[in-house]
């Protein structure tokens, strides 16, 4: 008998914010060593207000990316955001919609008036697009750059590969890592509570790929469940797939994987790749869970969400509304960005007050809401019972 789902959504809401304030509210230990794990301190210890550094200087900022993936200008720009909000800095130039990577850096740091913090033009470093070759050498200047000119007081990493890439540096200088699907088993940090690095803070909302296919489950009980993924750590990291079959282990489901290959590159072979996966996946499975690819772009979701359809076949988007708007049939809501980059811009103002990052807490959890596409369901011959259509924070009628 299926559970209210409303009652499923408040439990992993609840969760979440029981998880959080535990977090918040035990004192941390007057050192914190890089073995030891602290407890994270009550925010109030350390506020957001703007201040220089200690010798009357500004704060200088970096800008390290992975690759280019659809969410991450969509993070750094609210994140810089939250810093003007909290008084930081000023844009004095609205932000272009297209650009990223470093053009959205460079942008933005030409374009910044402050009196407390610097995001430093040149310091922005990428492997290429997730180009593996290129990552030692990435690595290599960045060490080069803070052992010799010593000049940068925190990094923004943005994505797995630079989150990974900073703790194989030791993590030398404050480091905020952003978008990330699953830090602990991508070997960032050693768990939700505790980074395992002075220097690292790393925002997570723990179990929520297992909500969302508890979630998912309980509102079509599937047989066998399938995803695709990349046959590589980062790749099955971004998949999470060993969440995914504990669930399936708990709920009685089979999980079906099709592996598509990444080189480095997105290129249309390796699209192609990804799609003849799904559409593999549609003749074997009951269901669709989609997660992260990076041969997946933003442009190739309505190509995914339109295979499913053919076959006839419920999906659910790791990823949320925007996915869900494309064509597939439903996800959590994700909270909109400028709250997640309130988030990390809280972060770094208690960072340059005073806390060391792994003393904050990292735990963020998103609204516990549906996203419903209509005609996919209509398509596809799904009549959504009437509590799903209650919990829908976001309903979609075309596409």
């Amino acid at each position: 008998m299926m559970k209210p789902i409303l009652d499923l959504l408040l439990c992993a809401s609840l969760l979440c914010a029981l998880f959080a304030h535990a977090e918040n509210s035990v004192p941390l230990p007057a050192a914190a060593s890089t073995t030891a794990a602290p407890l994270p301190l009550p925010v109030a210890r350390f506020p957001t207000t703007p201040v220089k550094k200690a010798n009357g200087k500004k704060w200088r900022m970096a800008y390290f990316r992975s690759g280019e993936y659809k969410n991450y200008p969509l993070n750094i720009k609210a994140t810089i955001q939250g810093l003007e909000t909290l008084g930081w800095l000023k844009l004095t130039a609205s932000i272009p919609e297209n650009l990223a990577g470093k053009a959205l850096w460079q942008f933005m740091a030409q374009h910044t008036a402050s009196d407390y913090l610097e995001l430093v033009e040149d310091a922005f470093w990428e492997p290429g697009d997730y180009n593996a070759a290129l990552r030692p050498k990435v690595r290599t200047e960045i060490h080069q750059r803070l052992s010799t000119k010593h000049d940068i007081d925190l990094i923004i990493a943005m994505g797995t590969w630079a989150g990974q890439d900073m703790v194989e540096l030791g993590v030398p200088v404050p480091t905020v890592v952003l978008s990330v699907s699953d830090p602990v088993s991508s070997g960032i940090i050693k768990n939700p509570r505790d980074s395992g690095h002075d220097n690292l803070n790393v925002r997570i909302y723990p179990g929520r790929n297992r909500e969302q296919v508890r979630l998912f489950h309980d509102i079509i009980p599937f047989t066998r469940l399938g995803l695709i993924y990349e046959d590589t750590p980062e790749g099955r990291s971004y998949a999470t797939i060993d969440d995914v079959r504990a669930v399936g282990q708990q709920l009685g489901f089979e999980v079906l994987t099709c592996e598509a290959p990444f080189a480095g590159d997105v290129t249309d072979e390796t699209e192609k790749k990804a799609l003849a996966c799904y559409a593999k996946l549609a003749q074997e499975a009951d269901a669709i869970y989609v997660t992260e690819h990076r041969a997946i772009r933003a442009r190739a979701v309505a190509k995914v969400a339109a295979i499913l359809r053919r076959a006839k076949i419920p999906s659910f988007s790791m990823h949320g509304s925007e996915e869900v708007k494309a064509g597939i049939l439903m996800s959590m809501a994700q909270a909109d960005f400028s709250y997640i980059g309130m988030f990390h811009a809280e972060t770094i103002a208690r960072i340059f007050n005073g806390a060391q990052p792994r003393q904050l807490t990292q735990i963020w959890a998103d609204p516990a809401k549906i996203v419903l596409n209509l005609k996919t369901a209509r398509l596809i011959g799904f009549d959504p019972p009437v509590d799903i259509l209650l919990a829908a924070d976001e309903v979609f009628e075309a596409r």
